[in-house]
C-alpha cells in the first residue's frame, strides 16, 4: 500500500526553511485570508489548501513543534519515524530515563511528540486580518471607524464560560484537572507512560457543569461583532492597526488574538504623499512668474499665503514648512512642496503683442 507524501509545510506556505517567525505569521495571514471558506463556497480544492495552511501554521509558529519539524519532518510532530527507527514513540515521556542517559530526552520529546506544556495556547483565539478604506484627508485629522468582522466571538449567552447561565465550572473527571491523560504502550524499552492532551476538556482542565445551549459549551461562536477602531493621523496606505484581544475569542473565555486592521487610503486628487511631506502643484501665469506675485495655496492644514518672487522659473519648487502630513505618534508635521507650472498664454490680444514685442526690442 503506498504511503501519502509527506507534508512540506514551508512549499505549502510558500516559504524557504529558515524563514522568520514574522514572515511565517504574515504569509499565513495574507493566505488564510485568500483561501478563507467564505470567499470560495462550494470550491473543495480551495477548503483543503485552506486546512493544509492552517495546519502548517499551527506547526511552524510553535516553537517547540517548529524546532522538532525543522529536525525531523512530518515525523516529529505527527509521530512516526525522523530516521526510520522511532516508530511507536509518538508522545512518550522519557523524563524518567535519566540513568540511561536520556537525561533531557523527557524535555526533547515532551515536546517532539506533542506533550501539554503551553495548554492555554491551545485555548487562545487566532490572530485576524481584514482591510479598512478610509479618505486621504481622514490620515490627516485621524478618525474613528467601526469594522464589522465575521470571527468565533464570545457567546453572548454565557458571556464566553461556556457554562449554562446559573451554571458554573468544575473539575474535569477525565484527567483530574491536569489537562493530560496518562495511558501505558510498548515499546522497545518495555512498558512506556504516554501524555496527551485530554479530550473532554482539551487540555483545561476544566468543563462547564452544564453546557450552554447556544454554544455547547465552547464559549464562543461564529457571528458578526462590530469593532470601534481609532485611526491615527499621521497613518499610511498599506500599514496595519493592530487591536489586543479583538481578534478570534478563546474558548472558554481564554485570551482571545488580535485584530489587525489594514489601512487602505483612497487618493486625494489635490494631493500627494511622499513619507512625512505633500506634495502638489500649482499653475502660475506667465507674468506673475517674471514679475512676481503672492497666491494662496491650498494645504491639508487649510489655505497659506505663499509669495513668489520674480523670475520665478517653471518647475521651480516652494517649500512650505510644517504644512505636511502629520508625523504618526507626535504632534509635529512634515513640509508642504509647492512646484510651479508657468502658464504661456495660447492666444495674444493685439495690446499684449505690441507690449511683448517691445519687451522683446529691450532685451535683444
Amino acid at each position: 500500500m503506498l504511503k501519502p507524501m509527506a507534508k512540506d509545510y514551508y512549499d505549502i506556505l510558500g516559504l524557504q526553511r529558515g524563514a522568520s517567525a514574522d514572515d511565517i505569521k504574515k504569509t499565513y495571514r495574507r493566505l488564510s485570508k485568500q483561501l478563507h471558506p467564505d470567499k470560495h463556497k462550494g470550491d473543495a480544492s480551495a477548503e483543503r489548501r485552506f486546512k493544509e495552511v492552517n495546519e502548517a501554521y499551527e506547526v511552524l509558529s510553535n516553537p517547540q513543534k517548529k524546532q522538532a519539524y525543522d529536525q525531523f519532518g512530518e515525523a516529529g510532530v505527527n509521530g512516526g519515524a525522523g530516521g526510520g527507527g522511532f516508530r511507536g514513540f509518538e508522545g512518550f515521556d522519557f523524563s524518567g530515563a535519566g540513568q540511561g542517559g536520556f537525561g533531557d530526552l523527557g524535555d526533547l520529546f515532551e515536546g517532539f511528540f506533542g506533550g501539554n506544556r503551553n495548554r492555554a495556547a491551545q485555548q487562545e483565539g487566532r490572530d485576524i486580518e481584514t482591510e479598512l478604506t478610509i479618505d486621504f484627508m481622514e490620515t490627516v485629522t485621524g478618525v474613528r471607524k467601526d469594522v464589522h468582522i465575521r470571527t468565533l466571538a464570545a457567546c453572548d449567552l454565557c458571556k464566553g464560560s461556556g457554562a449554562a447561565p446559573g451554571s458554573g465550572v468544575k473539575t474535569c473527571t477525565e484527567c483530574g484537572g491536569t489537562g493530560q491523560v496518562t495511558r501505558v504502550a510498548q515499546s522497545i524499552f518495555g512498558a512506556v507512560q504516554q501524555r496527551t492532551m485530554c479530550g473532554t476538556c482539551r487540555g483545561s482542565g476544566k468543563v462547564p457543569e452544564k453546557k450552554c445551549s447556544r454554544c455547547d459549551g465552547e464559549g464562543r461562536m461564529s457571528q458578526t461583532k462590530n469593532v470601534t477602531a481609532d485611526i491615527p493621523a499621521g497613518i499610511s496606505n498599506g500599514q496595519s492597526l493592530k487591536l489586543r484581544g479583538q481578534g478570534e475569542a478563546g474558548r472558554r473565555g481564554t485570551g482571545g488574538g488580535d485584530l489587525y486592521i489594514r489601512i487602505n487610503v483612497r487618493p486625494d486628487p489635490r494631493f500627494v504623499r511622499d513619507g512625512d511631506a505633500i506634495l502638489a502643484t500649482v499653475e502660475l501665469p506667465a507674468v506673475d512668474a517674471i514679475l512676481g506675485t503672492t497666491i494662496s495655496v491650498p494645504t491639508v492644514h487649510g489655505n497659506v499665503s505663499l509669495k513668489i518672487p520674480e523670475g520665478t522659473q517653471p518647475d521651480q519648487t516652494f517649500r512650505i514648512k510644517g504644512k505636511g502630513m502629520p508625523i504618526l505618534n507626535t504632534s509635529r508635521s512634515g513640509d508642504h512642496y509647492v512646484t510651479v507650472k508657468v502658464k504661456v498664454p495660447t492666444r495674444l490680444g493685439k495690446q499684449e503683442r505690441k507690449i511683448l514685442e517691445q519687451w522683446k526690442m529691450i532685451n535683444g
